[in-house]
């Protein structure tokens, strides 16, 4: 018996995969402003994470190209680009929980974004995929 697919499970994992794309360019955007100039976020003193602002910069940049590459994987309908994408998305939220003291309003939007992304590509990623 085969299942149907929904319009709207459909539906919202193009969001998920558009979602994780346009995080991911917002990501390295926020990695390369850190990484070219230093002086651009404020850091808060005496937080569990200590990082010097170029290296955020860094792990934005890689965080960004990683989920990046899992939208377009996940746009196609390919397992591998929902594994990536889920992996991409949990990493982020971590990632976005050590940056709070940098970037506190952006930092929660891009986690609640995540959560919403990782729902929607573990119930219903598999619904996008073409026959």
């Amino acid at each position: 018996m085969e299942q149907q697919r929904s319009s709207w499970a459909v539906g919202f994992t193009m969001f998920a995969a558009v979602m994780l794309m346009i995080g991911g360019s917002f990501q390295i955007i926020a990695g390369l402003a850190g990484i070219f100039e230093n002086e651009f976020y404020l850091t808060t003193p005496n937080y569990f994470l200590e990082f010097d602002v170029s290296a955020w910069g860094w792990i934005h940049l890689i965080w960004g190209v990683l989920v990046l590459i899992g939208g377009f994987g996940v746009l196609n309908g390919s397992l591998w680009g929902r594994t990536l994408g889920v992996i991409a998305a949990g990493g982020s939220m971590l990632v976005n929980f050590a940056f709070i003291p940098f970037y506190p309003v952006w930092s929660i939007v891009i986690i609640a974004l995540d959560i919403a992304v990782i729902w929607a590509l573990t119930a219903h990623g598999r619904d996008i995929v073409s026959e």
